[in-house]
């Protein structure tokens, strides 16, 4: 399973302002797309996270191991513009069930 870039905005267009809950709500987002596939964090295979700014690879990498567990897919960390300047980042992944 392909999982396109989760960005941190919801249903609603509501962007959180902080860097952690835009974190946590793009991991909800991708939990939400491997529930509906009768999936969970244990089938990723590879996760790609585009951060806006070097300094919030701490929180990510904190919230990432919260999200995840023990589970240790592969992994892509890259610093890009992201493509709205509201967000601070976004994540896709690949799931193998």
């Amino acid at each position: 399973m392909f999982i396109s870039g989760q960005i941190p905005e919801t249903r609603e267009g509501e962007v959180p302002q902080e860097f952690e809950g835009q974190c946590r709500l793009v991991w909800t987002n991708i939990l939400a797309a491997l529930r509906e596939a009768n999936l969970d964090v244990s089938n990723l295979v590879k996760v790609t996270t585009f951060l806006s700014d070097r300094r919030y690879a701490d929180i990510n990498s904190r919230v990432r191991r919260e999200i995840l567990g023990e589970h240790r897919p592969a992994l892509t960390v890259i610093i890009a513009e992201i493509y709205d300047s509201q967000w601070l980042l976004e994540i896709e992944a690949i799931a193998a069930g």
